[in-house]
């Protein structure tokens, strides 16, 4: 089985790519919502531990924007976080192959698929790219957030021109229709190769 990483910065429609290999029905691991679950279950504990309990509400549910204000805003914090959550993801996905094992491969979402190392364990990777301005603007509105705390975030993710070096295929996303035919050539690719 090969596991194909699915990349790209924030806002770059990555998810709606993933979605669409889904559809064709490729079994797909979307580490950030892995991650966000984690982080109200099993990873509770250390958090609290490590960054206070009172980034958990009444419900014992995570304030993301909270922790969120916090790494994103000191470099040692979010080592911390990265620390605790990359191996637990790594796991939950170890574990995710297992289940999937008759298929010819699965495709592993991930934002930082680089700047975590993810990507050496990928046999292939595939980049989702968009306008840096576009991005910024499907985030305002998705996240309801402001563009300075899109920026920020992005300042922890490599540019798309390092990450191009390294993918084996590059989606442009500015168009959905043109960005859903290059999934579909993708896709006919991996099923030759596979």
């Amino acid at each position: 089985m090969k596991v194909i990483g699915l990349t790209g910065g924030i806002g770059s429609g990555k998810s709606t790519i993933r979605k669409w290999f889904e559809s064709q029905g490729v079994p797909c691991f979307d580490s950030d919502e892995i991650g966000k679950q984690l982080l109200n279950s099993e990873l509770k504990s250390k958090i609290k531990e490590e960054f206070g309990a009172t980034l958990y509400n009444d419900k014992g549910e995570l304030d993301r924007a909270q922790l969120a204000n916090l790494v994103f805003n000191e470099p040692e914090e979010l080592k911390k976080l990265n620390k605790i959550v990359h191996p637990a993801v790594a796991n939950a996905f170890e574990v995710f192959k297992s289940n999937h094992k008759s298929a010819m491969f699965v495709i592993k979402e991930a934002a930082i698929l680089f700047e975590s190392g993810a990507y050496k364990s990928c046999d292939e990777i595939i980049l989702v790219c968009a306008p840096t301005e576009m991005r910024i603007e499907r985030v305002m509105k998705r996240d309801q957030t402001t563009k300075e705390a899109i920026e920020t975030r992005m300042q922890y993710q490599w540019l798309d021109s390092e990450k191009k070096v390294l993918s084996d295929y590059v989606i442009q996303n500015e168009y959905l229709e043109a960005a859903i035919n290059k999934a579909r050539q993708v896709f006919k690719t991996l099923n030759r190769s596979n």
